[in-house]
């Protein structure tokens, strides 16, 4: 079982260099282990032009069943898993970027470890393309992340969807005005996300569109360090609406106003999860509240 898992891992990569890492084995190891399924089956599974691998026909009949026994033992873990659970403690482990980890993710935790109080809960933090990663190679049991995300590998479900606000310090020149206007950003000071965030590349293609250059003073993956500083230093920022919370604006004397073209910059917060993986209880029930929770919040859910 475990030789067929190893060759299907390196038809799916289509290198033993890139196999081998994934499989945490050294290349001559993994070429061994290769040589060996051939030597027991009695076939050639791959021809060898150079460095490169091509499956020969008993190769492709042989990978057909590596899928196969991976359902199987997929299915066997399900059978398994309601006597299991009368013994093991549950565990989950939820990938989420550092913004979403900040501001969505504590009201979930709240919620199910208040029904779910034994469960083993672990957090790993990354840019949105990282979670995906990691949901993927199911190093990660579900993912949140600020973004709809399309793969076939995947699910993507979403919880609802906000837009950016303008937040000031209340004695910011800008928060005397009675309305403002993307152009009043022109030329002033502002704090933003850090390059490569899907908030960042939402900001730039926002300021982009409308020919609007703002004098970014600094760039911080936080959120609640952003808020904090924007006070301190009388700067400017755009944060979705559903990151602030009534108490960091009052504590930190901030305003928050709402421009026209901010509105328009809408995105969707998900969770993000495999097959395999919502057939876990502790996942399931996580996604059950998450969307239990969303939908009393929003008059139009999306489920």
């Amino acid at each position: 079982m475990e030789q067929l898992e190893v060759f299907a891992t390196v038809v799916e990569q289509q290198s033993l260099n890139k196999a081998s890492q994934l499989l945490n084995l050294s290349q001559p190891a993994l070429s061994r282990k290769i040589m060996r399924l051939e030597e027991e089956l009695g076939v050639e599974l791959f021809k060898r032009k150079g460095k490169r691998l091509t499956l020969t026909r008993a190769g492709e009949i042989c990978y057909e069943y590596a899928l196969e026994q991976r359902r199987m033992e997929s299915k066997l873990q399900r059978a398994l898993q309601p006597f299991r659970a009368a013994t093991q403690p549950a565990s989950l482990i939820i990938g989420a970027s550092l913004t979403t980890l900040q501001s969505t993710l504590p009201d979930l935790l709240t919620l199910f470890t208040k029904e779910f109080p034994n469960t083993d809960i672990k957090a790993a933090t990354g840019k949105t393309h990282e979670i995906v990663q990691l949901v993927k190679e199911k190093k990660v049991d579900i993912g949140l992340v600020a973004s709809k995300i399309e793969d076939s590998h995947l699910t993507c479900l979403p919880l609802f969807e906000d837009h950016l606000c303008l937040v000031l310090p209340v004695t910011h020149p800008l928060a005397e005005r009675p309305a403002l206007d993307i152009l009043d950003l022109q030329g002033s000071p502002m704090i933003l996300f850090s390059r490569g965030t899907w908030y960042r590349i939402l900001m730039d293609e926002l300021f982009q569109r409308n020919s609007v250059h703002p004098d970014v003073k600094m760039e911080i993956d936080s959120f609640e360090a952003i808020l904090r500083l924007v006070s301190t230093c009388q700067t400017a920022t755009p944060l979705p609406e559903s990151y602030l919370r009534r108490n960091l604006i009052e504590d930190n004397e901030l305003t928050v106003r709402h421009l026209p073209a901010l509105r328009q910059t809408k995105r969707t917060t998900s969770l993000l999860y495999t097959e395999e993986a919502v057939h876990q209880p502790a996942t399931r029930r996580f996604i059950e509240q998450a969307v239990h929770h969303y939908r009393k919040e929003s008059a139009e859910p999306f489920l």
